[in-house]
């Protein structure tokens, strides 16, 4: 057998994107979402493995920039669309690919690779370690109240056309990046993704609904999301779905939550991509009904361990020699002194004594600020080598609010 890697030709996207879809399951995706996809690969960013003529390999990246503790956006790959051919796995595919993107990231100047992985026992050993959660909730509407907070009222909220809309919740959108880690800075090409509403996905529920929060004519707030209809022998007992929604301030956030909870027909609020830490958790009456779930979500690598330690702020003063190992990005290998506070950091090779033993993937679970050095020190995945270097170290690494990836790729 003869495999060749070689970036994707655009003449190429067909088959290429014909072979993912057949390790996805072989479902066809539909229409809409097929053309946003295809208006989104960045061909020169794509590789595929070829035997002879069928391609048996995919994987892609975005050219996106994430927010970092201390708002800074900072380049990162988004790694993504990738697959390996059934009839092909066990023979390096998957370890050709990651290498020849790695390599690729490093060579652009991007100090992170990012992923939100199909099946998370994958990509570990590539140095990926999982840096956010999301969270999900069922809110039983019938028996949940909601207490919102002063100002609440003054939001007035309409419901609107989506695409007329679209700029407008950008705008905003554009204007919170920086204030959570792990949001990325929306790419012209994908905006109009979030309008992408196929009805073979609806699964019996309505169009998309587009609904804004205003103050004063100003926009503080909106949401996505859809209504489903059903009925059982007591009555009505609908499901609003919310798949996004975002807000400058606690009284916009608490207004669309309180629309939610109340509309007529419906008896569920279903979220199902969150912050851990999102406010009306702390304003509804009874959490228990709530049905709160936790998963994986953003997965961070570590490229270039200094520029990456440099690009981010520090919760509190850090002075601390790490030594990493990283057997597939063996130039991260070793010690690195990083010092830094909230107003910006270093982080140079060293001689100096390790202060903390740790791979690649527990920083890249700890970049983010979402688990903390001392949790992945109690899993045994971080040693301290000098008293007192792990708490100080996990301290400066934490975030003031959890990190969450509004959206996959």
């Amino acid at each position: 057998m003869t495999l060749e890697i070689r970036v994707l030709d655009p003449a190429d996207w067909e088959r290429w994107y014909g072979k993912l879809e057949l390790a996805f399951g072989g479902v066809a995706t539909p229409g809409q979402e097929r053309e946003f996809d295809h208006a989104v690969t960045e061909a020169e960013r794509s590789l595929g493995v070829w035997d002879g003529d069928e391609a048996v390999g995919t994987a892609g990246a975005f050219s996106f920039r994430m927010s970092v503790p201390g708002g800074a956006l900072v380049p990162s790959a988004g790694v993504t669309m990738v697959s390996v051919a059934s009839t092909h796995r066990r023979r390096g595919i998957l370890t050709s690919m990651m290498r020849r993107q790695l390599d690729d990231v490093r060579a652009l100047g991007e100090p992170l690779a990012i992923l939100t992985a199909s099946e998370p026992a994958i990509y570990g050993r590539f140095g990926y370690g999982c840096a956010t959660q999301q969270l999900g909730a069922e809110i039983d509407s019938t028996r949940v109240r909601i207490a919102v907070p002063a100002g609440t009222d003054d939001v007035r909220l309409r419901l609107v056309d989506g695409a007329q809309s679209l700029e407008r919740c950008e705008e905003l959108y554009a204007g919170i990046v920086a204030l959570r880690p792990g949001m990325l800075e929306r790419l012209e090409t994908w905006k109009p993704g979030f309008l992408v509403d196929p009805p073979e996905q609806r699964e019996g529920a309505s169009p998309l609904q587009c609904l804004l929060a205003e103050r004063d004519g100003e926009l503080v707030g909106y949401a996505r999301f859809r209504t489903k209809p059903d009925w059982d022998s007591a009555g009505p007992c609908g499901t609003v779905k919310v798949h996004h929604m975002d807000a400058v301030d606690a009284a916009a956030h608490a207004a669309m939550m309180r629309h939610f909870l109340s509309m007529d027909l419906m008896t569920k609020v279903s979220l199902r991509n969150r912050p851990v830490d999102d406010g009306w958790q702390h304003l509804v009456s009874d959490v228990r009904r709530c049905a709160l779930t936790l998963r994986d979500s953003l997965h961070v690598r570590l490229v270039e361990v200094g520029a990456a330690l440099e690009a981010r702020t520090y919760r509190a003063p850090v002075d601390v020699v790490f030594e990493v190992s990283d057997a597939f990005c063996p130039w991260n290998e070793g010690r690195w002194r990083l010092t830094g506070d909230s107003l910006g950091a270093s982080c140079k090779r060293t001689e100096d004594p390790a202060d903390l033993a740790l791979s690649v993937r527990e920083l890249g679970s700890a970049y983010l600020g979402g688990f903390t050095l001392t949790a992945l020190a109690g899993a045994g995945l971080v040693r301290e080598l000098r008293p007192g270097a792990l708490a100080s170290a996990s301290l400066a690494f934490g975030s003031d609010v959890a990190p969450w990836l509004p959206h996959g790729f």
